[in-house]
């Protein structure tokens, strides 16, 4: 047990024997200019190890702690063979350096700068797509296979970024990644914008969708940083509005200032709308990744004493090299070795799949069928934004409500409790395929396939905001791990699918065609029935050791 031996000057001197029970005596000299509240069990489970019988002083620092920031914490451990350490961590539950302890603003300003990130980028994976029949004109292109994958290659760059800024994001911390791809995309966007060929605007999109990928990958930790679960639906109904939002509402500005401008003018707008986000972030978003937050306070102490026995918590024993290559490998383990991220993420890839194939074959149906313009072709896809944007609002008020009942009822909180409304998902999505299908095929009026498009946004969203939220709640330490295995195999299907629209439409007709997607669709319902059932039993058998 600890004591207090003397109070002198300015410090307090807490000595401690026998903190543990199979070690012999040990002293623990500690010297403070205030009192850090100091976690003996904390160090205890930390170190396993008995402490120090040297007694060390830590130098004043004026009005900061002798750590280096206000209500630092400090524990101490010795170790044979790398002698003394001080180890780093918050200053108990309500240090205010902790992005969790932040007041209700700061949270609430990440959660919003990070969500309209999330916007932008998918956004301008769809904004094109009207414009298609304009690029293929300028630049003489006669294949609808090309055309279609100049668009979807924007969702493949979605899939490839995240395997190398997820791991950038452990090392480097999540402000630097959102600040440098911030910068890359408007890059790459303006690229887009003077590209003189097929060729060189399907690259520059590819890039642009790498550098895009940033905040799908990582924005989800960074609410799980700032959030407590008993917060993060309202957060997470926010942050997924972005993906499935943006690529709906793209369309409709994308097609008339196409028709009013050119295409190139679509390209041009989301650079002026992405360099405004960037700015936003760069002068308002703050780092909220733990370990890199208590990184910095351990060098900071480095600094100030001149001594190298600073150490984080959180800090692992491996080299950079070692950190990346395991990091980098994380999403593909999770994806192998456990059926929950496994199923969910196939589940994601499909519905987010639909999305894309749906934008590239709309031009198709509309202008084909109904003689749509350019512009009003973008008005097609408000019917699937209103079936999201009505749904996000639903689970935005009932996620958190209903977790809460739940954990009520049953005496603990559970990451499956999010599931019960994900599996409204599919019945909305396969009923609207239906609707739009066989309306389309049977040449009704055109209001009615948009119609049969808005249980297709609901459906959607209904799945992506509760899987999104469980994937971060079941996987908290590796939320961003979990994202990025779901961003990866979401992006490529989506990149590839849309491929196979125009041909399964030409060989099966809008009504099979669609139908064909609506049994899939209801198939892949099981899957949250059976994670309800199952997820808890399924998590404890295939733990992860990554």
């Amino acid at each position: 047990m600890a004591h207090l031996l003397a109070v002198d000057g300015h410090h307090q001197v807490i000595r401690s024997s026998s903190i543990y029970p199979d070690s012999s005596t040990a002293d623990l000299g500690l010297h403070f200019d205030f009192d850090f509240g100091f976690d003996l069990d904390t160090e205890k489970a930390l170190t396993g190890t008995s402490m120090s019988s040297q007694e060390h002083e830590i130098p004043s620092s004026g009005s900061e702690t002798a750590l280096g920031t206000p209500n630092g914490s400090l524990g101490a451990k010795s170790d044979k063979s790398l002698g003394e350490q001080y180890i780093v961590f918050w200053n108990g539950p309500y240090d205010s350096a902790n992005p969790q302890n932040w007041p209700d603003w700061k949270k609430w300003t990440a959660v919003m700068i990070v969500s309209g990130i999330t916007f932008v980028t998918p956004l301008a994976s769809s904004m094109f797509a009207p414009a298609i029949p304009q690029v293929s004109s300028e630049f003489h292109n006669t294949s609808e296979a090309l055309s279609s994958f100049a668009v979807s290659v924007y969702i493949l760059g979605f899939g490839i970024g995240p395997l190398i800024l997820s791991p950038s994001s452990e090392l480097w911390g999540r402000n630097i990644v959102f600040n440098v791809t911030n910068v890359l995309f408007v890059v790459f966007t303006v690229a887009c914008a003077v590209s003189n060929s097929l060729a060189m605007l399907t690259g520059f999109r590819f890039l642009a969708g790498c550098a895009g990928s940033a905040a799908l990958t990582i924005g989800g930790g960074t609410i799980a940083d700032v959030m407590p679960p008993e917060k993060r639906g309202k957060a997470m109904a926010i942050f997924v509005m972005g993906p499935v939002l943006g690529p709906s509402l793209g369309p409709v500005a994308g097609g008339f200032l196409a028709e009013a401008a050119g295409w190139r003018w679509i390209f041009w707008l989301l650079t002026i709308v992405a360099g405004l986000m960037m700015i936003l972030t760069f002068l308002f978003l703050r780092e909220t990744y733990a370990p890199k937050l208590l990184r910095d306070r351990a060098k900071k102490l480095q600094k100030k004493t001149g001594q190298e026995k600073y150490k984080s918590k959180l800090e692992a024993d491996l080299p950079a090299k070692t950190l990346f290559l395991r990091a980098i490998t994380r999403p593909s383990k999770m994806l192998l070795y456990s059926p929950i991220v496994l199923g969910l993420s196939s589940f994601m890839a499909l519905v987010y799949a639909y999305i894309y194939l749906l934008f590239t074959t709309f031009p198709l149906v509309f202008e084909s069928q109904y003689n749509f313009s350019t512009g009003t072709v973008g008005l097609a896809y408000l019917g699937m934004g209103i079936g999201m944007a009505t749904a996000a609002v639903v689970v935005g008020y009932t996620s958190d409500r209903q977790v809460a009942r739940m954990a009520e009822k049953s005496g603990e909180r559970k990451p499956e409790y999010r599931l019960p409304i994900m599996m409204l998902g599919s019945p909305l999505i396969a009923a609207g395929l239906f609707w739009y299908g066989w309306s389309s095929e049977a040449k009704s009026h055109w209001i009615v396939p948009i119609i049969g498009t808005v249980p297709i946004g609901a459906g959607l969203m209904f799945v992506f905001t509760p899987l999104s939220t469980y994937l971060i709640d079941a996987f908290t330490t590796y939320a961003a791990s979990a994202l990025a295995a779901a961003t990866v195999l979401r992006s490529v299907l989506s990149a590839v699918l849309p491929l196979a629209g125009p041909s399964m439409y030409d060989s099966l007709g809008f009504g099979w065609g669609n139908s064909l997607l609506a049994f899939i669709a209801l198939a892949f319902g099981a899957i949250p029935l059976a994670f309800y059932r199952y997820g808890e039993w399924l998590r404890n058998r295939f733990p992860l050791s990554l």
